[in-house]
């Protein structure tokens, strides 16, 4: 790094005693409020950025104080900005050479796209200070990877399952690294990420700072954060569970053999702007991009089987608006942050409550409104309960002109049962279910869909895997960091 940071803070890890207590952040403030020093500032403002969201304003003094942090913010939320611009002032306050192949700060993601995202907010947060950083994930070769990492990196964000590829080739080492960062917390410390989490925190020195943020924080995954932070400051800014205001939801009474006419009858009605698609699986992602298509409705799709390429070109795609409709397994709920998304349709729902509550957090993003219609066959009824349940109200029923009502819409109510009302052939679904294969994770498909890739062990989905994800409140303030 080049320039000078004014009015730095001293780099110190964080310990279990030492760690001065910090008062309340203000319910209203500016980022010059905060402690953030000029050049950070000016950063903050070259991205446009006015107001610090309430996650903001509560970690950022206890991360600059060298506190381990457990902070809970709804999706949309500003989670990001709120440990990177903290993370960048103690940076620039002791400036230290990192060994080649080392890192200062480690930054775990648990999907290539969110990381990619991290490591462009600190790089724009990062551009007057001369802050080098590194983003390392599966799916691309590693040579590049590895060019980057050989002078050493002030950032490296990554997924689990590329660094320890790294680690074992010994092209990264981690012994010189100061604060650790988990993102997404919930679905990192996940049943599928525990192992080679452990595995690359206990190469990490003991005495360093932890950030834990995340939509959502689990009782279950508290317990297991508990044991990797040292006297944690708690911010929470947001209910666990809720739906933004701004959301107008909807449902769909439709038979399974009906969904995409419903589909495409509602793509050239109301969901007539950029339209977020969810799909259960892989193969329905696929199948569902095949139909839109022979009904003249151009989309693409993004999962676990498409190369980094594709994704990052159907993405593209979707963000500049080339194309209007992205199908997407529950891979794109965590972290992928598209503005306008003006609608979010459940072609299946999930049978995990939480994750409704996140996959419609996609849109009514920034202070805008948003629309998610759900369709749901007689098989999803009991998963429609316990989405209400969850956020306390039902949804309203939407009618499809010239669509053939559902022939289940009568039957009498029955008792969530997640086991036995799932569709058959189908294993319950959870957070890491769909096949999208993250990193450190083994493959996964869903039995009796056929869709597990040759040579890969299907793997059932395991309902404890699906974390409770929230949702960005509503907000009618200047534009916030993201």
């Amino acid at each position: 790094m080049s320039n000078t940071i004014e009015k730095p803070s001293v780099m110190a890890p964080a310990t279990t005693a030492a760690a001065a207590p910090v008062a309340p952040a203000p319910t209203s403030a500016s980022f010059d409020s905060l402690g953030l020093a000029p050049a950070l500032l000016r950063a903050v403002a070259a991205e446009g950025y006015t107001t610090p969201t309430p996650i903001q304003l509560q970690a950022i003094p206890h991360v600059l104080a060298g506190r381990d942090v457990q902070g809970i913010a709804q999706t949309g939320t500003g989670k990001t900005a709120a440990f990177a611009l903290p993370i960048l002032q103690r940076l620039a306050a002791e400036r230290r050479q990192p060994p080649r192949g080392g890192c200062r700060v480690l930054v775990l993601s648990p999907t290539r796209e969110l990381a990619s995202q991290i490591g462009e907010s600190f790089q724009a947060y990062g551009s007057t200070i001369g802050c080098r950083v590194a983003v390392i994930f599966g799916g691309v070769p590693k040579g590049k990877q590895v060019r980057a990492m050989e002078r050493g990196v002030d950032v490296l964000v990554a997924t689990p399952g590329r660094l320890i590829d790294h680690m074992q080739d010994r092209t990264v080492r981690l012994d010189h690294v100061e604060i650790l960062v988990l993102d997404e917390a919930d679905h990192m410390l996940d049943l599928g990420f525990i192992i080679p989490i452990k595995r690359i925190v206990a190469t990490i020195p003991s005495r360093r700072q932890t950030l834990f943020f995340s939509a959502t924080m689990p009782g279950e995954i508290g317990k297991l954060a508990a044991g990797m932070l040292k006297d944690p400051a708690h911010v929470a800014v947001a209910p666990v569970a809720t739906t933004a205001e701004r959301i107008e939801q909807a449902v769909v009474f439709v038979d399974q053999g009906q969904k995409r006419h419903a589909l495409a009858a509602l793509l050239r009605g109301q969901a007539d702007g950029r339209t977020l698609v969810f799909s259960r699986t892989k193969h329905g992602a696929d199948k569902i991009v095949k139909q839109l298509v022979e009904a003249g409705l151009p989309a693409v799709a993004i999962h676990g089987n498409k190369s980094q390429g594709q994704r990052e070109r159907a993405l593209e795609d979707f963000k500049t608006g080339h194309t209007r409709v992205l199908v997407a397994t529950d891979i794109a709920a965590r972290g992928i942050d598209v503005e306008g998304v003006s609608h979010v349709i459940n072609h299946d729902l999930p049978n995990v409550p939480e994750s409704y509550v996140h996959r419609i957090g996609r849109t009514a993003r920034a202070g805008k409104d948003g629309m998610a219609i759900s369709l749901c066959a007689g098989d999803e009824r009991a998963f429609l309960r316990d989405i209400e349940k969850l956020i306390r109200a039902k949804v309203p029923v939407l009618t499809i002109p010239g669509l053939p009502a559902a022939s289940s819409q009568s039957e009498a109510p029955r008792e969530p049962n997640r086991h036995a009302q799932r569709p058959q052939g189908q294993r319950p679904q959870g957070q890491r279910g769909n096949g999208d294969r993250n990193q450190g994770q083994r493959p996964q498909g869903q039995h009796g869909q056929g869709q597990h890739s040759q040579g890969q062990k299907p793997q059932g989905q395991h309902a404890q895997g699906q974390r409770p994800q929230g949702l960005p409140p509503s907000s009618g303030r200047p534009r916030q960091a993201a």
